[in-house]
């Protein structure tokens, strides 16, 4: 018994030894497991360096961009306040600005012989006093058949803006009856000479004020276009107290005093919708009553309609129809009207990819005019723009007149102009 136990005391014993070898193999580590685990920790403390230089480069950097935008808003404030002192001061420099156009005319009159028949400088001085303040005016320096220099005021008026939609305007203003005669500039007209109705009938420029804007419809760009003036009016040519139907004169009070007894008032309402680009049109009702004449016991009334249409970059097509009464002592009522038509064509819109060609314009212009005195003229225009530049032109038209009455026109004439407008 007591053998049996001695050998399994040893059994015991040498299994405690064999449990207990495996176990301390297992924790031992070797060379390359710690040189690895030395290289992990060293990178690792190199990774850290150069994150806390990168965080060291990114705050100078952001100090530098906060130095930058505390200087630009510096400069910016700088700025605006200067903007502001020149709004207020009177510095010509950066408000000021001359444009216009010049133009010189050859000619072919029935009758006449053919000849250089106009040299004209029509420069428009522009000046802005600041936002709201602003300044034109138009002149005429022209040199007629070799006679002396003209020098005269197309027009002149102060513009204060009070709103977007609003501007108030005194001076010798360009009257709003239609459009034609305040887009007469050279380098906007395509034919040389004015429609009968804008250069017998009806008023050019003339004395007074106005309140004058646009309402916008929609995003489009469609407007409604607004304009309400009163001016002096037309007057007479003469001094005596008679007013004779020859003593009208649509510009007789321009310059001078009012020489009757009440002043002249009226008004332009317009419509403008584009449906898409180089799609467009526009409809204007306009009109204008008031006394004429020394005496002032006679009204002048005009009414005009007009309109325009672009049916692409290439073709445009516009027209107005005026109708004027006025009272006279000796021949009672006097009624005038007349309109007129004017389709033009770019070439360019054939596509034939030939740089002539390209630059040419075809104009047409159909007009007619009753003066309500015995005269009846019916006017044809053909023509043509040709277009160096967008402000250099060549222009050519030829007109013939059916004109019956004591002031019959010519029957036919060929002209040619060159112009530049600046």
């Amino acid at each position: 018994m007591k053998k049996k136990t001695i050998f399994l005391g040893a059994a015991a014993a040498g299994c405690a030894v064999g449990m207990a070898l495996p176990s301390t193999a297992s924790a031992e580590i070797s060379d390359a497991d710690f040189s690895s685990l030395t290289n992990a920790i060293q990178q690792l403390q190199q990774q850290e360096t150069q994150d806390q230089q990168t965080i060291q480069e990114l705050q100078r950097q952001l100090g530098q961009t906060r130095h930058i935008a505390a200087s630009a808003a510096q400069k910016a404030q700088e700025a605006q306040t200067a903007a502001s002192s020149a709004a207020s001061g009177r510095s010509a420099t950066h408000n000021f600005m001359l444009v216009g156009d010049a133009e010189v005319q050859f000619g072919k009159y029935a009758g006449q012989h053919s000849g250089f028949a106009l040299a004209d400088f029509a420069p428009i001085f522009l000046y802005r006093a600041n936002d709201n303040i602003l300044f034109e005016a138009g002149f005429d320096t022209s040199l007629n058949s070799n006679d002396s220099t003209t020098f005269s005021m197309s027009f002149g008026q102060l513009d204060y803006v009070l709103n977007d939609y609003m501007t108030f305007v005194a001076g010798d203003m360009l009257v709003p009856l239609g459009t034609y005669n305040m887009r007469s500039a050279g380098w906007l007209t395509k034919l040389i000479n004015a429609p009968l109705i804008d250069d017998q009938i009806l008023p050019g420029a003339e004395i007074g004020a106005q309140l004058r804007g646009s309402l916008p419809i929609n995003d489009n760009g469609a407007m409604v276009t607004y304009s309400v003036f009163g001016v002096n009016g037309p007057g007479s040519n003469k001094t005596d107290p008679v007013d004779n139907v020859g003593d009208l004169d649509t510009g007789a009070n321009v310059g001078q005093a009012n020489q009757h007894t009440d002043p002249s008032g009226g008004g332009r309402i317009g419509w403008f919708y584009p449906w898409e680009l180089h799609h467009d049109i526009e409809l204007g009702l306009s009109g204008q009553s008031g006394q004429w004449g020394i005496i002032g016991n006679h009204l002048w009334s005009a009414a005009v309609l007009d309109a325009a249409a672009h049916f692409g970059p290439n073709i445009e097509v516009k027209g107005e129809y005026a109708n004027t009464w006025f009272g006279s002592d000796d021949a009672g009522m006097v009624h005038q009207h007349g309109w007129w038509v004017e389709a033009a064509y770019k070439l360019a819109g054939l596509n034939l990819e030939l740089p002539v060609v390209n630059d040419v314009e075809l104009v047409s212009r159909y007009d007619r005019l009753n003066d309500g005195q015995g005269t009846k003229t019916d006017r044809y225009t053909a023509g043509f723009v040709y277009y160096f530049t967008d402000t250099l032109l060549f222009e050519g038209d030829y007109e013939y007149c059916s004109s019956h009455g004591p002031a019959a026109l010519a029957p036919n004439d060929f002209l040619l102009q060159i112009q530049y407008g600046f």
